[in-house]
């Protein structure tokens, strides 16, 4: 129960900083209908709720789960065993993941079925797969992060030359869906079992991150690589969006559905774990039943609340402000929206965590929190900046952030690199996929153009990229006032 409050008080501030902004702007300039409000207040409070009992359920069911099944796989010593077990535990929570089955079924839409949902989401789910494994067997070998990444780059710079603009965003988004509310929590839980078995040789603090970042590239690659089979030059027309006034009770019915499952492989990976000779005492089994019971429970008011009341207001507030308002406030807006939506994202939360236990305090959770919250604001404003001016593409931006993204990687502390591109994958969550995502084809509309799917394709890429930025920036802060305090400390 003290962990519930604990976390009701958290979630609490950061919900309620996204409220206050958004009733500001309602008083102040745009005047919504009070029946959008209304959907918007009963959203932020199944938001809070939902967000703090998840994240009690993460801690109880899902982290307990991926730490144990980290360390099973590596008790053989072979290192087949672990390619093969954690590609598919990365396949499968990949395939459930509920933020890249939504995404899929907006892709499917907008292309107008020249990409099927399943299609993509199965590419995907390779992807992660694949490159779960090599992280694993990158952990246990000790080979070079920073020389992984700058390889598993190029070939992602060299398959983009060959797909369309639209697709490119497709490519990118879709990484940053797969990493959300599910895959997150497992994942780092993962990381942490398969690093522990480094523990005497040092390095398990900074094999503790990294997974994340590696599984997004492999979302990329293997999206790129399905763009090489089909016509990505001629998608479709951008779909239709489908109305956003759905009622509360048929929302959350429907998210009940979704999440239940996205569950189901989590639930059969336990069943598993119970067959055999490595399951969880009594006590630890009903432990984890709870938790996940809870984690059903909160993560299906969250995304009720998401898709019942936040995406309506999103929608609504981006289409009048870029109808009545100069651009630079509504890059101001989109800006600040982008600060405050991070901090409610429930995958920030698991990550910035783990982060503070893994390094025992040294890197508080507060920094990188500010640093994801700033990274995050800059890159919604450019969002705007592109929506609202369409001689600027999406490569505009990809080209030049990724480069200064991996230059950065060579000279930052390893353990920030791992935690950069792993906070890449976080960022971009449910709230940035619904919340943002509408708020940028409100956009769209009032630039007087047609409000499609497509339009924001790529708000998402950008949300993704700056973590890579500004993380490895603090890095280099952090390692420069370390150096800076150590013939003090002599």
């Amino acid at each position: 129960m003290h962990e519930l409050l604990r976390k009701f008080r958290d979630v609490a501030f950061s919900v309620s900083l996204i409220v206050v902004f958004v009733l500001i702007i309602n008083v102040s300039i745009v005047h919504l209908e009070w029946k959008y409000i209304g959907l918007f207040l009963i959203g932020s409070l199944l938001v809070f709720v939902g967000l703090s009992v998840f994240l009690v359920g993460v801690d109880l069911g899902i982290t307990p789960i991926g730490q144990h099944m980290g360390k099973v796989i590596t008790k053989s010593n072979r290192k087949w065993i672990l390619a093969v077990g954690c590609f598919v535990l990365g396949f499968i929570i990949s395939f459930a993941e509920p933020s890249l089955i939504i995404l899929g079924q907006q892709v499917k839409r907008v292309t107008e079925g020249i990409i099927g949902n399943y299609l993509l989401i199965a590419v995907v789910s390779l992807g992660i797969g694949l490159l779960v494994s090599i992280a694993a067997i990158r952990i246990v070998t000790g080979f070079s992060i920073k020389k992984l990444f700058i390889i598993l780059y190029s070939i992602i710079f060299v398959l983009a030359f060959f797909v369309s603009n639209e697709f490119l965003a497709i490519t990118f988004d879709a990484s940053g869906a797969t990493t959300g509310s599910l895959t997150v929590p497992f994942l780092l839980a993962l990381t942490v079992g398969i690093a522990a078995i480094k523990t005497k040789q040092g390095s398990a603090e900074e094999d503790s991150f990294v997974l994340l970042g590696l599984a997004s590239a492999g979302a990329i690659i293997s999206t790129l690589v399905l763009g090489l089979f089909i016509d990505t030059f001629n998608l479709g027309s951008g779909g239709v969006i489908e109305p956003l006034e759905k009622s509360i009770f048929q929302t959350l019915l429907a998210e009940a559905l979704n999440v239940g499952l996205s569950f189901m492989p989590i639930i059969l990976i336990f069943v598993v774990i119970q067959i055999f000779k490595f399951r969880f005492n009594r006590k630890a089994s009903l432990r984890i039943i709870k938790g996940m019971v809870y984690s059903f429970i909160g993560l299906t008011l969250f995304m009720t609340g998401v898709n019942g009341g936040f995406m309506a207001v999103g929608r609504e507030v981006g289409t009048y402000l870029n109808l009545n308002v100069p651009d630079f406030v509504v890059f101001i807006v989109g800006f600040i929206l982008g600060m405050l939506v991070i901090l409610a994202e429930p995958a920030v939360y698991v990550l910035t965590r783990q982060i503070e236990d893994v390094t025992s305090g040294s890197i508080k959770r507060f920094m990188v929190v500010i640093a994801l919250s700033i990274g995050n604001g800059i890159a919604i404003g450019l969002s705007m900046v592109r929506i609202m001016n369409p001689g600027v593409e999406i490569w505009h931006f990809l080209l030049p952030g990724y480069i200064i993204a991996l230059t950065l990687c060579i000279f930052a502390p390893k353990i920030f690199v791992g935690i950069a591109f792993d906070s890449g994958g976080v960022a971009s969550g449910p709230l940035t996929a619904t919340f943002m995502l509408a708020f940028c084809q409100g956009i769209a509309t009032g630039t007087g153009g047609t409000a499609t799917l497509l339009d924001g394709f790529g708000m998402i890429t950008m949300v993704a990229l700056m973590p890579f930025i500004t993380l490895q920036t603090l890095g280099l802060i952090y390692k420069y006032k370390l150096r800076k305090h150590q013939p003090q400390e002599e």
